[in-house]
């Protein structure tokens, strides 16, 4: 075993980090906080989410993170990115382990590339992930070297619910060997060249646990409407006939969702997650008997939740996959399982774009995630938030969104307190229409006028362009 500071001193003051974490759990700690604490570096960093304060608090406010892809998870790497402090690089979770592997982003790759990971048991080829995998494995085979933190506080047992299957280079790449959603295939281990093998430092630090704010009455007011579009989605959509696979996204708005589902009577469908995360409400859905299982990338809990995971490890294994995000992102098992995907956004415009990251089109608020991977290859897409923010002074149904995540071809449905817009099948006036409608009604009549102004010019798309962006 090294010392985290014999550890920190193999990084050379140009490298980039390829560090493990996903959901803000299962990333490296000790040796990015000695990177803090120690000399000068400029450094690149890469997660597949987010990550802990030791990554994405301490290299900021020591200027040793100059560059940060692909997520912003907290207030102190927000302010650095709008800042332009921190240079960010937004990308899909599903492909970054490729555009690791084969240059997709190596342009801002400086100097050495080093795989710092968190495991919960390491040997001289093999490591096993700790509280989520995300992108460890392509992590690990891309750096030139690796360094591992061992977690004591983990229990060793997570190794059950980890099933790592590392896809073959494109053009020979095979489909993903699963049937099922909850389907096994290549075991726990991550493998790794033993030459690349530099450090191993251990660890006995929990992750931050997730906080899950309570349910407003906003949230149960959205998640009563969910319920009730899903419960007749169930009966007239043949793609629901025999199974019922969903995706929630990450955050305390998602957590609520989950449970208005379970009030949900699916009848004798099998019903399972497929997403990213395991959050406290899917825990609860599995004890009750809601769900048949679920598959992800990271165990997103609270503290309580997390206590509830690690004393029932082997119990919740029969039920909980965890699995390299490239695999649980894939397009092919959203596709191939049909999944229900509900995300958030932090706004819709009147023709279904989607808004996922920036306020007002320029300050980023966090990263892309998943959400696109879910929009746009789920078979049905949700897309769920409040109709207004900042205390219900700004609304979040807007005549045109200056920033695009997920464009209007990729969201189906749209959710609010006030109601269900479907959209599909609708004409871009028609999506105006029901989109104004479950507006908050303190801006519907602002949304018609507009929409009043933008039909004079025609189209089929109709815009009032000089308005667009300055209407409040």
């Amino acid at each position: 075993m090294a010392m985290p500071e014999e550890a920190a001193a193999l990084i050379p003051e140009r490298a980039t980090l390829l560090v493990s974490g996903f959901g803000g759990v299962g990333y490296p700690k000790l040796v990015p906080e000695t990177l803090a604490a120690g000399e000068p570096r400029e450094l690149t960093v890469v997660s597949g989410g987010g990550v802990g304060d030791e990554v994405d608090r301490d290299l900021v406010e020591s200027g040793d993170m100059a560059r940060r892809y692909p997520f912003v998870p907290n207030d102190t790497a927000r302010e650095a990115i709008n800042d332009g402090r921190v240079q960010f690089h937004d990308r899909h979770i599903s492909r970054l382990a490729d555009e690791v592997r084969f240059d997709g982003i190596r342009e801002g790759m400086i100097g050495e590339t080093l795989a710092v990971v968190e495991a919960v048991a390491v040997g001289p080829d093999w490591l096993v992930p700790s509280t989520s995998i995300g992108h460890t494995p392509a992590y690990v085979g891309a750096a030139d070297r690796i360094i591992v933190e061992v977690n004591r506080a983990q229990p060793v047992e997570l190794a059950q619910v980890h099933d790592v299957h590392v896809r073959e280079d494109p053009p020979n790449r095979a489909p993903i060997p699963l049937s099922d959603p909850l389907g096994e295939t290549d075991g726990p281990a991550v493998r790794f060249d033993p030459d690349k093998l530099a450090a191993v430092v251990e660890t006995d630090r929990l992750d931050d646990p997730y906080e899950f704010r309570e349910p407003s009455a906003t949230d149960e007011e959205i998640a009563a409407n969910l319920r009730s579009f899903m419960e007749a989605e169930i009966e007239r959509n043949p793609l629901l006939e025999d199974a019922v696979n969903l995706q929630f996204g990450v955050g305390s708005l998602g957590n609520a969702l989950m449970g208005a589902l379970a009030d949900v009577e699916f009848g004798d469908r099998d019903v399972a997650y497929v997403g990213e995360v395991v959050q406290d409400g899917l825990l609860d859905m599995l004890d009750a008997g809601d769900l048949r299982g679920a598959s992800a990338t990271s165990l997103a809990l609270s503290a309580e939740g997390q206590e509830r995971f690690f004393e029932n490890v082997g119990e919740y294994a029969e039920d909980v996959v965890l699995r390299p995000a490239d695999i649980s992102n894939a397009a092919e098992l959203i596709d191939r399982f049909g999944v229900v995907g509900v995300n958030s956004a932090v706004e819709v415009d009147l023709y279904g774009n989607v808004n996922a990251t920036h306020i007002r089109g320029t300050h980023v608020v966090n990263g892309i995630g998943g959400g696109g991977d879910f929009a746009r290859n789920c078979r049905l897409g949700i897309i769920a938030i409040p109709s207004t923010a900042v205390g219900g002074d700004v609304s979040r149904i807007v005549p045109m969104t200056p920033h695009v995540d997920h464009s209007e071809h990729d969201a189906s449905v749209i959710v609010t307190e006030h109601g269900v817009a479907d959209l599909r099948g609708k004409s871009p006036v028609e999506r105006a229409e029901a989109l104004t409608a479950i507006a908050d009604p303190s801006f519907r009549a602002d949304l018609e006028a507009y929409r009043e102004r933008a039909a004079r010019d025609g189209g089929n798309t109709p815009h009032d362009l000089d308005t667009a962006f300055n209407w409040e």
